[in-house]
């Protein structure tokens, strides 16, 4: 990976895990044969293990969201490659609770061949367990094997790590993880792929002022390739997509937009004001709005959009308190009216005057600024 900053002769995936462990300030264990970490702090009142994981490269999925409030633990496979079954099995094992373990699995075939086959091993020993698949991108929908799971992984496994903190059973937990990946669909476009760990050059060419619609977020093949819109437009239909997959949002959405890890927050943040305005224009709440780089694709160019039918039942799981490096906080998005610029209210406007002179105080700028700019213009 000669274009990465990557420790040389080392498992990326497995030095990444001693990262994870020093943010979390030790509260997050890790072992190292077989590869896996877990919450060394987990609530208290927890009846039900949660465990996930997947290739590396996604960072800081999976391993970043261990801990109260997220997952018991994760399991790294190398880089876009599966964890092999015993580590699974040795992570699932290692933080099994009497209420039983659910496992968190994403949509590729290797996941689920070696997430079952532990499965298999830990009921052979007595442990009830289950599997919450994620399978929400829409660019590949109609694909031989599903859809894959993507951002909605998040979304998951935040709403279920809230819940279980609170003692729920492994009944519960099992119809709450599919209700919420059932409620949810993503969408990821790039213009720039990832740089390929073998050769050092990017996975796949994306020609000058295209974009890959749909894209997968190990490189795989776009729904389609598209002349680049403007950013409006094209956060448009990728809204139209996904609320035309979900059900009747009823209780309002959720939205996450995640980068793919070659991608700015600035940029982000732009893409998720667009999606409001998007959503708001098609007569749908907003709930929440998390922007940030939660389920990477190495340093793709590119962003996902994932938008999650809510329920009021569930949605104070999603805005519980956590403690792991890298879930999302989310916030409960109020509904208000932002104000016009240059209107004000009759009881706003009886304080004018009163106020006034507090206000021009207030518009002087202060003694740093006025010196910096009075050095601009001497230059």
């Amino acid at each position: 990976m000669a274009r990465s900053f990557l420790t040389d002769g080392v498992s990326p995936s497995l030095h990444a895990l001693d990262g994870i462990v020093l943010a979390s300030g030790r509260s997050v264990g890790t072992n190292a044969s077989p590869a896996y970490v877990w919450a060394l702090r987990p609530a208290p009142g927890r009846q039900v293990a949660l465990v996930s994981g997947g290739g590396a490269g996604h960072e800081p999925m999976h391993a970043g969201f261990v801990g109260a409030g997220g997952l018991d633990a994760a399991v790294p496979g190398e880089v876009f490659t599966s964890p092999h079954n015993r580590q699974v099995y040795a992570a699932s094992a290692r933080v099994a609770r009497p209420g039983g373990i659910i496992h968190v699995v994403k949509n590729y075939t290797g996941d689920r061949i070696n997430f079952a086959i532990a499965a298999e091993r830990l009921r052979a020993e007595g442990h009830r367990v289950a599997e919450v698949l994620v399978d929400d991108d829409l660019g590949s929908e109609g694909h031989e094997v599903g859809r894959r799971g993507t951002g909605a992984t998040v979304v998951v496994e935040k709403v279920l790590g809230g819940a279980a903190d609170t003692g729920a059973s492994f009944d519960d937990l099992v119809d709450l993880g599919r209700r919420v990946a059932e409620r949810s669909r993503t969408i990821a476009v790039a213009h720039g792929a990832q740089t390929s760990p073998e050769t050092g050059e990017p996975a796949f060419d994306v020609a000058a002022g295209r974009l890959e619609y749909g894209v997968g977020i190990h490189g795989e093949a776009a729904a389609e390739s598209i002349d680049r819109p403007d950013l409006d437009a094209l956060v448009d239909r990728m809204v139209d997509d996904i609320l035309d997959a979900l059900p009747d949002p009823d209780d309002g959405v959720l939205v996450l937009v995640n980068g793919l890890g070659g991608t700015g927050n600035l940029e982000l943040a732009h893409a998720a004001t667009e999606a409001v305005r998007a959503i708001e224009a098609a007569g749908h709440r907003v709930r929440s709005v998390v922007i940030g780089t939660y389920v990477s694709a190495l340093d793709m160019r590119g962003f996902s959009l994932t938008l999650t039918a809510a329920e009021e039942a569930w949605l104070e799981h999603w805005w519980a308190p956590h403690d792991t490096v890298a879930l999302p906080t989310p916030r409960a998005l109020e509904e208000s009216a932002t104000p016009t610029a240059g209107t004000q209210s009759d009881a706003a406007g009886s304080d004018a005057t009163e106020g006034a002179d507090a206000t021009a105080d207030a518009a002087q700028p202060s003694a740093w600024l006025a010196g910096l700019a009075e050095t601009v213009e001497a230059r």
